[in-house]
């Protein structure tokens, strides 16, 4: 059976082959995980972690929000794309947007995390830490292999509260230790960056086999490139040289490509030469 919803450009990455359908994208895990699905409902979630949230047509001043407060306003599920239509706003000025909700606007450091899970229980962990640089809310780069042990135990947690019977891996991202996402696949963006024994036990573990956790990731960068960039042949080479892996992104607004790398220096050096700015 194929993995589901890869990419064509990323279809290099996902080998042995599951025995079991495995999904990779959210579409295909929402239909896939039944039982599970529920955490696809950024409202629950919300409200779960003890945030101040409600569907857009409450009031937020009815729930003790003051006018001049920002606030998140998103839509409750969203499958194509989960950041889409997220946005902040005044407390005073959420809009009457059907099927979208707001929340508490929250601050502080940006993490997304990947969680193997064997019947509900946490096995292994890769943390990633978003910068504190933005783009429109969206961290420009990630840190690939971040230590978060300050993470895990709220991920614990919810996995034991959400995923009972739930075998696969998982994702939660969080801001300033708080959810704001949480998806039955991984981050797939970030894989290459896992090493060679993570993808071989996700899929003995999906498959029923005997597995140990992989070893923790060697990790990285990937940083993404928004706005206008020079991609012409000469300066790919010149990441190429530098180790470097560009990859051109049609698909999501405003984002030219998205570069991968272990080193640090050589992502930036990368990034300064395609647009012209310099990361810090």
């Amino acid at each position: 059976m194929p993995f589901i919803g890869v990419l064509p450009e990323r279809k290099h990455l996902f080998a042995p082959e599951p025995h079991c359908d495995l999904p990779v994208s959210d579409a295909a895990a929402w239909r896939l995980n039944p039982a599970h699905r529920h955490i696809y409902d950024k409202l629950r979630l919300a409200l779960d972690a003890g945030l101040t949230a409600a569907p857009c047509g409450v009031a937020p001043m009815d729930l003790g929000v003051a006018p001049e407060d920002e606030v998140f306003v998103k839509p409750i599920t969203n499958l194509a794309g989960m950041g889409l239509s997220a946005r902040s706003v005044r407390a005073d000025a959420v809009p009457l947007e059907p099927g979208s909700y707001w929340s508490e606007r929250l601050t502080g450091m940006h993490t997304s995390s990947d969680c193997l899970v064997q019947d509900g229980k946490p096995r292994w962990f890769a943390h990633t830490r978003g910068s504190d640089e933005k783009d429109a809310s969206r961290p420009i780069y990630w840190e690939i292999g971040a230590d978060l042990p300050e993470a895990e135990a709220w991920i614990s947690d919810w996995v034991h509260r959400n995923l009972a019977g739930y075998t696969g891996l998982c994702n939660i991202e969080l801001i300033g230790g708080r959810p704001i996402e949480a998806h039955l696949r991984g981050s797939n963006g970030f894989f290459d960056l896992y090493g060679p024994d993570f993808m071989p036990a996700w899929v003995s573990l999906v498959d029923g086999d005997d597995v140990s956790p992989p070893p923790p990731i060697p990790g990285g960068y990937v940083i993404s490139v928004f706005g206008d960039a020079d991609l012409s042949d000469k300066h790919l080479q010149a990441a190429e040289s530098l180790g470097v892996k560009v990859q051109p992104d049609p698909s999501t607004p405003g984002r030219a490509a998205i570069l991968r790398c272990r080193e640090r220096e050589a992502g930036f050096e990368v990034y300064r030469r395609l647009t012209g700015r310099a990361l810090v």
